[in-house]
């Protein structure tokens, strides 16, 4: 169940959050060669996989993930999409030795480095998989999606949002390293970095309130004991009311760094 619950996250951000997606990847698109070998590190779902192949026509996708579940509805996801022919998948941990992907221009990690237990182990890999010239985009979260800012609800969201914040640290997450810095010190030039601040305000995609409901339901499961009785229940409430609500907004911030081989 929680894997399916992040599946649907997953697929519900880029639905929600295409504005950001498309202006990405179009930067990846001005800066790659022509028929660019994509690796997708950390492909979970197949949202970013799909979205480079529908956005640069000319390319082929390797997704690479250790889910094997993440795959398979990936792989049926471009089945959907008639893009079979241009997404192929590897199962793989990050983590260990790299498999051998063939020529690679550009491998693209979304919200996947602060993952690794080893990043630098990870970073050098990727020094190695590209061809000279090659692009590594590595696409991380500031911040994770707010809904409820300006509204009596705010600040139960806030408390549960920075319980989350303390759980990941704690978990030993790579969150807010500056990746430029490490990017630089594993051989790679001209990097740089763009930072996106996303404020939607109605109307909103139709998407959206799942997108909330999803996102929120996964916050407080993963806080049992960490927030009081009162902030469950209200987190409850809210969940349970984000239908009728009309008050929704989406938040977040995400950084974008950009390197050369």
């Amino acid at each position: 169940m929680a894997h399916d619950s992040l599946i649907e996250l997953l697929d519900l951000d880029a639905e929600v959050l295409h504005d950001y997606f498309r202006d990405v990847i179009g930067w990846v698109g001005r800066e790659a060669t022509e028929r660019p070998h994509v690796v997708d590190l950390g492909a979970g779902s197949g949202t970013a996989s799909l979205a480079l192949a529908r956005q640069l026509p000319g390319a082929t996708i390797t997704a690479v993930d250790l889910s094997p579940e993440m795959l398979a509805h990936l792989r049926a996801r471009a089945d959907s999409a008639g893009l079979r022919d241009r997404i192929r998948t590897v199962e793989a941990d990050l983590d260990q030795p790299w498999p051998d992907l063939g020529p690679v221009e550009v491998i693209w990690a979304a919200a996947s480095m602060h993952h690794l237990a080893d990043p630098a182990g990870a970073l050098a890999s990727a020094f190695g998989a590209l061809r000279p010239g090659g692009l590594l985009v590595i696409a991380e979260l500031d911040s994770f999606p707010r809904f409820l800012a300006g509204t009596p609800d705010e600040e139960v969201e806030l408390r549960g949002h920075a319980e989350a914040a303390k759980r990941r640290h704690e978990a030993g997450l790579h969150m807010h390293e500056h990746w430029g810095d490490r990017m630089r010190q594993a051989g790679f030039s001209s990097v740089t970095e763009r930072h996106f601040e996303i404020d939607l305000r109605p109307p909103l995609p139709a998407a959206t309130v799942r997108y909330a409901q999803v996102s929120l339901s996964r916050m407080r499961h993963g806080l049992e004991g960490r927030l009081s009785a009162v902030e469950v229940d209200s987190l409850e409430r809210i969940v349970a009311g984000l239908s009728d609500r009309a008050d929704l907004s989406v938040r977040t911030e995400r950084t974008v760094w950009l390197g050369r081989r």
